[in-house]
């Protein structure tokens, strides 16, 4: 009898433990305070106490990269998702007063290119750096079956700290003056639509960007995501921030409300600086502004509400964030945004 063997049936074992060994530094790079011993164990452990904690409360979030991700399949462009998938953890956990401690990613595949994956995690190494989180650990899944070839998945999870009488949203009311700082583009949500624009507009990866001179269209929508949770801590550590939302999808009228109380909303002035590939999508397909509000960040990657605004976009400044005013909290209901017709013009 022909003795059969787990390659045969698709998965190469050394192939997994050649892409740990090549995540070993990447991790090792990453790590901070509180972190205790290094990849290959069962668990991670992390040491509160170790990195300055002394009443925490733990935040923990959970995120993917969408059908952005058949983007970097289909053009090989893998070395920015990574910074994606920490991007879209970390900022939600910013956003509630935590700093995020650290990071674990879920790698799934039908067959495992180690270089590809290395990409990628590279690209988790430097969000987790970017942010000040350690990557403490992850798994990688090769399912032969599940996945066609070349595809592969992506999740991230994250846990943040915040001490006990420092979580957000608090204070906010009404008159209090909501900032924007600037997304790099579409960030990580709404491609499933950018890619039906694209499709039904004749173009390929490799077309030119119409909206980004000297680049592709590939190269252009693979910008990654924004991370804002070094500028946003230094804000709230100077005790001016009352609250912030990370602008994903729903974008400005579904994840502004869920920095403000119950029974307030928030007045927009349009338009407001935005990056070109959005007028681009909307005049291309004929998208209407409110659905486009809807779908995508719009150049807003995060809101911040503060009752001093000059003092808050100073520190943000310094910081090297580019803030500028988008709006104020109000006593009703509802986002309102007014020029919503010169938006996308």
């Amino acid at each position: 009898m022909t003795s059969v063997t787990y390659r045969d049936a698709g998965v190469d074992i050394e192939a997994g433990d050649a892409l740990v060994e090549a995540i070993k530094p990447l991790a090792k790079a990453t790590t901070r305070a509180g972190v205790l011993g290094g990849l290959g164990g069962f668990g991670a452990l992390f040491d509160l106490k170790a990195a300055g904690f002394v009443d925490p409360i733990l935040v923990s979030t959970t995120d993917g990269v969408g059908t952005k991700l058949k983007i970097a399949i289909e053009t090989g462009i893998h070395d920015f998702v990574g910074i994606d998938l920490v991007a879209m953890c970390v900022n939600d956990l910013v956003v509630q007063g935590a700093a995020p401690l650290f990071f674990l990613d879920y790698f799934a595949t039908g067959a495992l290119d180690v270089a590809a994956a290395s990409r990628v995690i590279a690209g988790i190494a430097q969000g987790c750096k970017i942010s000040g989180c350690a990557l403490v650990g992850g798994e990688t899944a090769e399912m032969p079956g599940m996945y066609a070839k070349g595809d592969y998945d992506l999740a991230g999870f994250s846990v943040g700290a915040a001490e006990r009488g420092a979580l957000l949203p608090a204070g906010v009311q009404a008159g209090d003056t909501i900032l924007a700082l600037p997304s790099s583009g579409v960030h990580s949500n709404g491609f499933s639509l950018v890619r039906r624009i694209i499709a039904d507009a004749g173009l390929g990866w490799e077309s030119p960007a119409p909206f980004a001179p000297g680049k592709t269209l590939a190269e252009a929508l693979m910008a990654p995501t924004r991370i804002y949770v070094q500028p946003m801590l230094a804000l709230h550590k100077a005790g001016l921030l009352k609250g912030a939302a990370h602008i994903t999808g729903g974008g400005l009228p579904g994840n502004l409300p869920r920095a403000l109380p119950e029974g307030h909303g928030a007045r927009l002035q349009g338009p407001w600086p935005m990056p070109a590939v959005f007028p681009w999508l909307a005049q291309t397909a004929g998208v209407a502004a409110e659905e486009m509000l809807r779908v995508f960040n719009c150049g807003v990657g995060m809101t911040l509400i503060v009752a001093d605004a000059d003092a808050a976009m100073d520190v943000l400044r310094a910081a090297g964030e580019s803030p500028f005013v988008l709006g104020e909290v109000t006593a009703a209901e509802g986002v309102v945004v007014e020029g919503v017709e010169r938006l996308f013009a």
